[in-house]
């Protein structure tokens, strides 16, 4: 949205999608410009999202556990990180080959467009079964940029971050960095990182381009405070577990992101893209228990792709026809140590963990007369997980040397009808697949791979509507059905008094929902975005680990519905005040749904004042987060052993800033 009398056309720039938001007929989401920006804190990516449908965050304030994102209730169930969603900066993969992905070395503050696909999307991105985001930084500018700007806020929150970029005739570059110190509103809460994100264009002969990308973290520390009782919370909700105290519970993580994306237009509608990556992870984490409580890998992710995009004619009709290749491996060399207060004990297991996946997909949208379009998508995916066992084999330490292969086909079917030149309907099938990461092979019994455990199968059916009301409005619906076998789950061995998650296969599950947007112009400086998600989600089939038939139950860390709404007031260069506000229903924190967890409301506000001193731009900014004082929790840790599955927010916080363009 922006502040002129008409709504922007929006575009999708997804290399594999690359068509305008009305005719794609994907349950698709684009955040841009100022709804990214203006005023944000930047401490998590939830601050962007909360306006998209279908999408729900939690662990906003642990970075040591990282933000959980979910789409469709796909990801809910992870430890740490993101699961179930394929995330994508600047054309370079952030998902690993096993599944994982981390938002930690993602600058928000560099953030121009998140395009986020919900719903199954294995058909041209491979192991997802939840969706695709799609993340750009800033491209180079056309004229000079420099930006300086200092951030502070409560619990010790204080940032510096600089930006800067030129493009000139034949080359660019944009760069970006910064120094983050967060003392946190818990006990063992604190955080330290640097960051640092760069482009680089060069204008090849003809119209070719060769774009460099450059990804940069050092976090040394990320302090975990752990999950509490609910005995504990009512006592004091900014305390942290004593047993992560005890153990000097944090994680320490380095990563460097090599890219190249070298794209050529081959002709008047026709392009050739390539993309190389490589990068580099090294990690330390200490976890609240003895026995192997110390995990530390080093891992190299690396890979690239070719993608061909072009016109195709069939039976005499013009079409647009898309075939690429990815291939990429991940190396983990894996060890864990026993925790002694914090300190390192013996080695308890020493293993290199391989993965490698190669993919080829392709895809063609089909004119059928006038008003419909048929796109119809196809992807083979072959993927191998091995793990080298290197630890001392004795009587009592078999070798737990193993492989698993896999080969998945995927597809999507989908018909879309212009109702006019602003109104669009469409109905999509598609399938899609998601293996366990390295980390949920884990063996209960032991080390290498759970013998028990599959991949996660899914089936997506949806029907949507989009459009716009008139240049001052913009909307989608959709309703949807998803039915997921062999869904993996997390669960604690019994009597087992530590946080270390195993996972298990559900026989059968189904999400039924529904997801709605509008987008406002009120007036010639007042919009309004309003959002709503309703999730019927639970298992049909399952007896979990613990003997207890589940079926019709919910499925645990998923609210049944959630609201978004945000008022915002835009003078352009001159003051912006925007109040947004977010339900969520109660939700379960087992599968057995004994424990409930009450919903609850958060609303936030931020505004700001630009002056122009000669020609540079001066923008103060203040913001409160949860305006009204909420007692709520921002990490629910499903199943978690001992009733440990609380992880509480803080109340009312400030921070306040200056960004200074020069």
């Amino acid at each position: 949205m922006t502040g002129a009398t008409v709504l922007d056309p929006v575009r999708v720039e997804s290399p594999r999608l690359e068509r305008d938001w009305l005719s794609t007929p994907a349950a698709l989401s684009v955040v841009a410009g100022e709804d990214l920006d203006q005023g944000r804190q930047h401490l998590q990516m939830d601050e962007q999202l909360a306006r998209v449908p279908g999408v729900f965050t939690q662990n906003r304030f642990n970075y040591a556990q990282d933000l959980r994102l979910s789409i469709r209730g796909f990801g809910a169930r992870s430890a740490f990180g993101i699961r179930g969603v394929k995330l994508i900066v600047d054309g370079i993969p952030e998902t690993v080959v096993d599944g994982q992905s981390q938002t930690d070395a993602i600058d928000l503050t560099s953030v121009t467009e998140m395009e986020v696909i919900r719903g199954p999307a294995s058909a041209l991105y491979g192991n997802a079964t939840g969706g695709v985001l799609d993340i750009d930084t800033f491209d180079p500018p056309p004229r000079r940029l420099a930006r300086l700007r200092l951030d502070a806020g409560s619990f010790g929150y204080d940032r510096q971050s600089v930006q800067a970029g030129r493009q000139y005739e034949d080359w660019g570059y944009a760069v970006s960095a910064y120094s983050l110190d967060y003392d946190g509103y818990r006990e063992n809460n604190e955080a330290e990182r640097k960051l640092a994100n760069g482009k680089f264009n060069v204008r090849l002969g003809g119209d070719a381009t060769l774009q460099g990308v450059v990804r940069l973290l050092d976090a040394p520390v990320s302090e975990d405070p752990g999950g509490l009782k609910i005995e504990q919370v009512r006592e004091d909700r900014s305390q942290a577990r004593p047993e992560n105290l005890l153990y000097d519970s944090y994680q320490a993580a380095e990563q460097r992101t090599f890219g190249l994306v070298y794209r050529n237009p081959v002709g008047e509608n026709d392009e050739f893209t390539a993309r190389a990556f490589h990068t580099r992870r090294d990690l330390t984490q200490l976890l609240p228990f003895e026995n192997g409580g110390i995990v530390t890998f080093d891992r190299a992710f690396f890979g690239g792709g070719l993608q061909y995009r072009g016109d195709l004619d069939t039976a005499g009709l013009p079409g647009r026809f898309t075939a690429g290749i990815d291939v990429e491996k991940q190396e983990d060399d894996r060890r864990r140590f026993d925790n002694d207060e914090g300190e390192y004990g013996d080695l308890s297991l020493d293993q290199m963990e391989e993965a490698r996946a190669i993919g080829v997909y392709a895809r063609h949208v089909l004119p059928l007369g006038e008003r419909f379009e048929l796109t119809t998508g196809l992807r083979y995916d072959d993927i191998r997980f091995e793990i080298d066992d290197r630890f001392e084999v004795s009587d009592q330490n078999p070798d737990e040397s193993g492989r698993r292969d896999y080969e998945e086909l995927s597809g999507s079917v989908a018909l879309g009808y212009a109702l006019s030149a602003r109104h669009r309907l469409y109905a999509t099938v598609g399938t899609a697949f998601e293996t366990p990461t390295f980390t949920e092979f884990a063996n209960p019994a032991g080390g290498g791979f759970n013998p028990d455990l599959q991949p996660q199968e899914a089936v997506n059916y949806e029907v949507g509507a989009r459009g716009f009301l008139h240049d001052r409005a913009r909307y989608s619906l959709t309703l949807f059905r998803v039915e997921v076998e062999d869904e993996l789950v997390a669960f604690d061995v019994p009597g087992d008094d530590t946080d270390r998650d195993f996972f298990e296969n559900a026989g059968e599950s189904v999400r039924n929902g529904l997801e709605a947007q509008i987008e406002v112009l009120l007036a010639e400086r007042w919009t309004t975005t309003l959002a709503f998600t309703y999730s019927d989600f639970e298992f049909e089939e399952f007896v979990d680990s613990g003997g207890n038939d589940v079926a019709g139950e919910r499925l645990p860390g998923i609210p049944e519905s959630q609201f978004f709404a945000e008022l915002a007031y835009r003078s352009p260069g001159a003051f912006f005040a925007i109040l947004d506000a977010s339900v969520y229903d109660e939700l379960y924190a087992d599968n057995t749904n004994e424990v409930k967890v009450a919903g609850y409301g958060l609303v936030n506000a931020r505004l700001g004042i630009e002056e122009h001193p000669g020609r540079r731009t001066l923008t103060l900014f203040f913001g409160v987060n949860n305006l009204l004082d909420e007692a709520y929790f921002t990490n629910i840790r499903i199943n978690a052993f001992g009733g440990r599955y609380y992880e509480p927010a803080p109340g009312r916080n400030l921070y306040a800033g200056v960004k200074l363009e020069l």
